[in-house]
């Protein structure tokens, strides 16, 4: 029993470490670009990198991205191959405030 409770306890700690900030960030987050970016750092550096160049788990290189604005919504979205899809964590507004910060890490802007 006793080795069974570290590993039925690590799943909970670790919803706790990352849920615990999460809303009280969001609740002082800005409006607009800034709160793109701040949805992106919470959500994407992991494999995207803060500057979109990382590449871990197979991610894309977003300042290289020919994806039109409407691709980028979807695939946020919906996912593909790796990526989870964002339709249950993000609101469209909060996908289209990604979408906005993604694209200003574009080479060609």
């Amino acid at each position: 029993m006793t080795r069974a409770l570290p590993i039925i306890l690590l799943p909970l700690l670790v919803l706790l470490a990352c849920g615990s900030g999460a809303s009280a960030e969001l609740a002082e987050a800005p409006k607009g670009r800034a709160r793109g970016e701040q949805l992106f750092n919470m959500h994407c550096t992991l494999c995207h990198g803060k500057d979109g160049k990382l590449g871990l788990n197979g991610a894309k290189d977003l300042t290289v991205s020919t994806l039109s604005r409407e691709e980028m919504v979807a695939r946020v979205t919906h996912g593909k191959g790796a990526m989870m899809p964002y339709k249950n964590v993000l609101t469209p507004a909060e996908i289209d405030a990604v979408v906005a910060h993604v694209r200003s890490l574009r080479k060609n802007g």
